[in-house]
């Protein structure tokens, strides 16, 4: 039985069994199985994709286009970039990845335009695999439809792909030992997963002797994750483009963004939407005896302390850093002085002293 068809035949009694606490742990070893045979097909597909799907990351931040063919994502990207990608009203005009830089608050942002994904692009078909490989390097995906249900099937094939989107690693740790068996301890109350049902799962990743703590209510398919080592973890944004064409949006959530890429309607709400969902910020560094430099901004991410601006700058800074002296939003007076883990907030300007 060739490994296609051993998951074919794991996905159909998936579908015929039905879940319940006697099922739970039949089920958990399904999955895992099922998880093992995907990933071993993706490996087994090698690693050479063929001139333009190596594509360097670039800029502050990598942006991936995903859509089924014909969506508009060619033009879309030439709206948002300086890219010149090929553009037509037929499948397939893409067939390399095609990459365009975005600026915007003072950020470059590489978009990449992708081929148009399929049905079954995570087990290779048209070009599924080479696609997923470079969605593997974004910061963010932007799913680009022209119909509101073409939405749940990209999701899945990025899920069958490996990837989890909007979603943190499960707090789940597991320590391998020599001896002693598998030691599960639960630190949530009602848990979804009984302690059984987490040995079967190990076992079918060859671990009989672990310490496991489980520190949120997973199911088997996050406990799975959090073994495999090849998950994805990556925000999205959901974009519907050609607007212009639709005459009914009852069924179009308030958090899709809404374009038209053709006649450009509505894509600085797109840039803004893409700034706020890669979590990007700037930080205006002044020199001493110097007025701050407002034309060229710092990116970093959100979250950054002033160590990580220092690392940024010059390595050595990291080293000989004593303080700095910060204004903006997230100081409480301005010239304040702060350590170097004080966090910082977008707009706020940075003196280093060393």
């Amino acid at each position: 039985m060739s490994r296609e068809e051993e998951i074919q035949k794991i996905e159909e009694e998936l579908e015929k069994t039905k879940y319940n606490k006697h099922t739970q742990g039949h089920i958990g070893m399904l999955k895992a199985k099922l998880a093992k045979l995907r990933a071993e097909d993706a490996k087994g597909s090698g690693t050479s994709y063929g001139p333009g799907f190596n594509v360097k990351k670039s800029g502050d931040a990598t942006v991936l286009l995903v859509g089924f063919p014909s969506v508009g994502k060619s033009t879309l990207l030439n709206r948002l970039t300086n890219a010149d990608s090929k553009t037509g009203a037929y499948d397939f005009t893409t067939l390399d990845v095609i990459p365009g830089m975005m600026k915007y608050n003072g950020a470059q942002i590489q978009i990449l335009d992708v081929p148009g994904l399929i049905s079954g692009a995570a087990g290779g078909a048209g070009k599924g695999r080479q696609v997923l490989s470079v969605v593997r390097n974004a910061d963010l995906v932007v799913f680009l439809v022209d119909d509101i249900d073409q939405l749940e099937p990209l999701r899945k094939e990025l899920y069958n792909g490996g990837f989890r989107l909007d979603q943190k690693p499960p707090d789940v740790r597991i320590a391998k030992a020599d001896t002693g068996g598998i030691n599960v301890n639960v630190a949530v109350r009602k848990p979804i997963l009984s302690k059984e049902t987490v040995k079967k799962v190990l076992a079918e990743f060859k671990i009989h002797n672990a310490d496991v703590l489980i520190r949120e209510n997973v199911n088997e398919e996050k406990l799975i994750d959090s073994m495999m080592g090849n998950r994805v973890y990556v925000p999205s944004l959901v974009v519907l483009n050609k607007i212009d064409k639709i005459t009914d949006f009852s069924r179009i959530r308030k958090d899709i963004v809404k374009i038209s890429a053709a006649n450009g309607e509505n894509i600085e709400e797109l840039k803004k939407a893409v700034w706020r969902k890669l979590g990007l910020i700037r930080i205006y560094m002044k020199k001493i005896g110097h007025e701050p430099d407002m034309k060229e901004p710092l990116i970093m991410k959100h979250g950054a302390t002033v160590m990580d601006v220092a690392g940024k700058i010059l390595r050595s800074h990291r080293k000989y850093f004593r303080y700095a002296r910060i204004w903006g939003p997230s100081a409480k007076f301005p010239e304040q002085k702060v350590g170097g883990e004080h966090h910082l907030s977008d707009g706020d300007t940075v003196e280093l002293h060393a």
